[in-house]
């Protein structure tokens, strides 16, 4: 993509762009005391960590950290196991 000389600066470089910053995401799990043990019964919480085609989400979009993120997946997999949880949305 070419330049018009009226875009560049006073170097001759392109325009620079914006860098955006996002506030950091924050664990859920370690601001709220959970029961670790029983995590897997409690469908509401896990349901909202998979998404609309039953995937787990990872933790770039959910903002755990990774020791819970180890314990969401865990959680989520037991609860699939004794069919609390889909393993696929039809």
């Amino acid at each position: 993509m070419a330049f018009a000389k009226s875009d560049k600066g006073e170097r001759g470089e392109a325009p620079r762009k914006r860098v955006i910053r996002r506030k950091k995401k924050v664990c859920i799990f370690c601001t709220e005391t959970i029961d670790s043990l029983t995590l897997y019964r409690d469908t509401k919480v896990l349901s909202r960590f998979i998404s609309e085609r039953g995937k787990i989400l990872p933790r770039r979009i959910t903002g755990t950290c990774a020791k819970h993120q180890r314990l969401l997946t865990t959680s989520v997999k037991r609860a699939r196991h004794i069919a609390l949880l889909p393993y696929t949305v039809e």
